[in-house]
């Protein structure tokens, strides 16, 4: 049996556990899995069973699973309601406070207000200082359950700080060390705390040198700051250096699926999570971004009908339409997402406007002339007519061309104006390049037009 039936085997034993009300076997084989598998079976359950699962967990039981449930499931409206009040309210108690947060922020004020009431007055508190910092923000996905120490203690003090505090601190891996105001003055790890002797004093040992981040910072830079640094988790200060809390690197984990999400839904003009929503639901969100490109995509089909006399001397042409715009739409999609990729990953330092476009347009230059002298000879040889063919690639080679200068232009313009590059879409991208590329074709084919009729 392999790991994957195993599992399925205990699952299918716990939901009996459930169904006789046996509690104590079931808690014994639930507690006993991963808290993610924990996670998995909860999110399999019926209502009726997840009842009984409220009834046998304490609320603690429950945090430790919930903390690893994705936030953004649509389910944990559901599965909060269906909770006696107490039970929620003390259960989110028991969550890290930033999951906690996230899982509040979920729900209308009402329910929100409601929660928090029947909270401890030092819990509802800690929640409600992180619910005031905007979305998207380091303040909105940090943590305040973090261990700090002061520079004039010694390592066997920090140790005992630490002991106590471990159990309710998200990560121990890192200490930071603050001054009597809170102002953070440097870091020690939980290495340098094991190999020093009991007597040394932190002031000796703690690195002054501290990356950190501010509360109203970007998620997306945040994330971009731990990835270059390898870090497990990162403080976040205020204006005055005071000690806010700490983004660990799960959270940062989760900043870096959604904002993958949203780049993927700019490309693709559509939400990409909308997996599990029903037909109609799906097809709303859908047809805004499609009704707009169909009058973007009537404006090629008005260009191409002013040049219908064109086409009724040359009838060849019409054959060659949708090759060219769709090779172009092709080339311009590729440099958007690498305009977009490049965007996301280039320090500001790196960050050249122009040598970006020029780097850019040059790829279009190579790209469009081989793809334009490879159809100059098919078509050539497949029509016995070379001039037609040299249109074609000449065509070809200037509609990729502006298509790449289009599709990275767009989103970096987008970038200097403050905007998400992903919004200028795949298929925004498209069908500009099919309005550019007929253009181009049907000039140049009209200038050449003698020497292939």
């Amino acid at each position: 049996m392999n790991e994957g039936q195993e599992i399925e085997a205990q699952f299918e034993e716990l939901l009996n556990f459930l169904k006789t009300e046996q509690m104590n076997e079931f808690r014994e084989t639930f507690l006993a899995l991963h808290i993610y598998e924990q996670g998995q079976f909860y999110q399999s359950l019926e209502a009726e069973d997840r009842e009984r699962v409220y009834n046998y967990l304490s609320p603690k039981e429950l945090a430790d699973m919930f903390d690893v449930i994705e936030e953004d499931n649509d389910d944990m409206k559901v599965y909060i309601a269906e909770m006696r009040p107490s039970y929620a309210a003390e259960m989110l108690s028991e969550m890290y406070t930033d999951n906690a947060v996230d899982l509040l922020n979920m729900l209308d004020k009402g329910q929100m207000a409601k929660y928090l009431s029947l909270m401890s007055a030092e819990d509802a508190s800690e929640i409600k200082e992180l619910l005031h910092y905007e979305d998207d923000t380091a303040g909105s996905i940090m943590t305040t359950e973090y261990v700090s120490l002061v520079a004039n203690q010694t390592v066997r003090s920090a140790m005992y700080v630490l002991k106590n505090q471990a159990d309710v601190a998200e990560t121990i891996y890192y200490v930071y060390v603050v001054d009597q105001d809170n102002r953070l003055v440097g870091v020690i790890s939980l290495r340098d705390l094991i190999i020093n002797d009991d007597d040394t004093m932190i002031s000796e040992i703690l690195s002054e040198r501290v990356i950190s981040v501010h509360v109203g910072d970007d998620q997306e830079d945040v994330a971009q700051t731990i990835r270059d640094y390898d870090f497990l988790a990162l403080p976040v200060i205020d204006y005055d250096d005071h000690l806010l809390g700490i983004v660990t690197v799960d959270d940062i984990i989760d900043v870096i699926d959604d904002e993958a999400a949203s780049d993927y839904s700019g490309l693709a003009g559509v939400d990409v999570e909308e997996v599990s929503e029903n037909p109609f639901k799906a097809a709303s969100k859908r047809l805004p971004w499609l009704i707009t490109l169909l009058f973007l995509g009537m404006s090629t089909a008005t260009l191409i009908s002013h040049y219908e006399t064109l086409v009724s001397e040359a009838s060849i042409l019409a054959v060659f339409i949708s090759l060219i715009t769709g090779t172009a739409g092709n080339a311009g999609t590729q440099s958007l997402a690498v305009a977009v990729r490049r965007l996301a990953v280039s320090d500001e330092k790196d960050n050249n406007f122009k040598r970006l476009i020029v780097s850019e347009v040059l790829t279009g230059v190579v790209t469009g002339a081989i793809t334009g002298l490879t159809i100059f000879i098919v078509v050539g040889i497949w029509k016995q007519n070379f001039p037609l063919g040299f249109v074609i690639g000449m065509a070809m080679l200037c509609a990729i061309t502006v298509a790449n200068l289009a599709g990275s232009f767009i989103p970096m313009l987008m970038d200097k104006l403050g905007f998400d590059p992903a919004v200028a879409s795949g298929p925004f991208i498209t069908t500009l390049s099919d309005l550019t590329s007929v253009l181009i074709y049907f000039n140049i084919a009209s200038i050449f037009m003698s020497y292939f009729t």
